[in-house]
C-alpha cells in the first residue's frame, strides 16, 4: 500500500499542474498578432517577431487586431489575401531597395476596445520600399506610422491603434484582465505560454520528488 502512495501523489500533482497551465493556454487576448504570407495566398503564423524578421524581396507580411487566442492554430487571420502582385504590382523595383508588400486588418468593431473605434473596416494595403537588411517592424514603420510599442516590445498599435492597451486578456465577459501578453508580435514570435511552461517544470518536479521518495521508502 506504501508504494502505491507516490505513484497516486505523483497522478494527482500531474492533473493538478496541468489544470494550472490550462487557463493559459486557452486564454483570449486582444492584440496585434503578425503573420507570413505563403503559397496561394494564405496566411502562417510568424514564429519571429516584427522586429526580428527580416522579409525578403518580394514578402507580404501581415497584421490583424483581433480579440482571439495566441496560438497559431486559433488566431484571427488578415481578412484578405498575401498576394504580393496585388499590393505591390504597381511599385517599380529599385537598386538597392526591397519591395515588401503589407496588409494591415484592424479587424472589428466588436474586438475594439471600450471607446474606441475601427479606423476603417477593409483591410489597408501597402507596399514598403525599404533598404535590404530592413525588418517587417521598419517596412511597417514606413507606410503605418505612427506605432506603439510597450517595454517589452510588444506592438500594441499601427497607425495609433488602438491608443490604449497592450495584448490584455480578455475574460469570457469580454472585460480585459491583467495578464500575461500574447507572443504573436513580440520579438520572439509564437512559443510556449507561460502557464505551460510553469505546468511542465511542475510536473518535472513532482516527477523527481516521486521517484526519490519511492527509493528512500524501499531502503
Amino acid at each position: 500500500m506504501r508504494r502505491r502512495l507516490p505513484a497516486a501523489a505523483l497522478a494527482l500533482g500531474i492533473v493538478l499542474a496541468l489544470l494550472a497551465a490550462a487557463p493559459a493556454l486557452a486564454a483570449g487576448y486582444r492584440y496585434w498578432s503578425f503573420w507570413d504570407g505563403a503559397a496561394g495566398g494564405q496566411w502562417s503564423y510568424a514564429t519571429q517577431g516584427p522586429s526580428l524578421a527580416r522579409p525578403a524581396d518580394g514578402s507580404v507580411q501581415g497584421f490583424r487586431f483581433a480579440v482571439s487566442k495566441d496560438a497559431a492554430a486559433e488566431a484571427a487571420k488578415p481578412r484578405a489575401a498575401a498576394d504580393f502582385e496585388a499590393v505591390c504590382g504597381a511599385t517599380a523595383p529599385a537598386e538597392g531597395r526591397k519591395r515588401v508588400a503589407l496588409v494591415i486588418d484592424f479587424g472589428v468593431q466588436a474586438d475594439a476596445p471600450t471607446g474606441e473605434v475601427v479606423p476603417q473596416e477593409a483591410p489597408r494595403t501597402a507596399c514598403a520600399q525599404v533598404a535590404p537588411e530592413a525588418t517587417t517592424a521598419e517596412a511597417l514603420a514606413a507606410v503605418a506610422k505612427p506605432l506603439r510599442y510597450n517595454s517589452a516590445a510588444l506592438l500594441c498599435a499601427i497607425s495609433g491603434y488602438p491608443q490604449h492597451g497592450c495584448g490584455e486578456q480578455i475574460a469570457e465577459s469580454g472585460a480585459p484582465q491583467a495578464s500575461a501578453e500574447p507572443s504573436g508580435s513580440a520579438p520572439g514570435g509564437g512559443g510556449p505560454s507561460a502557464g505551460l511552461l510553469v505546468g511542465i517544470a511542475a510536473v518535472a518536479a513532482l516527477a523527481a520528488a516521486g521517484v526519490w521518495q519511492s527509493r528512500r521508502r524501499r531502503r
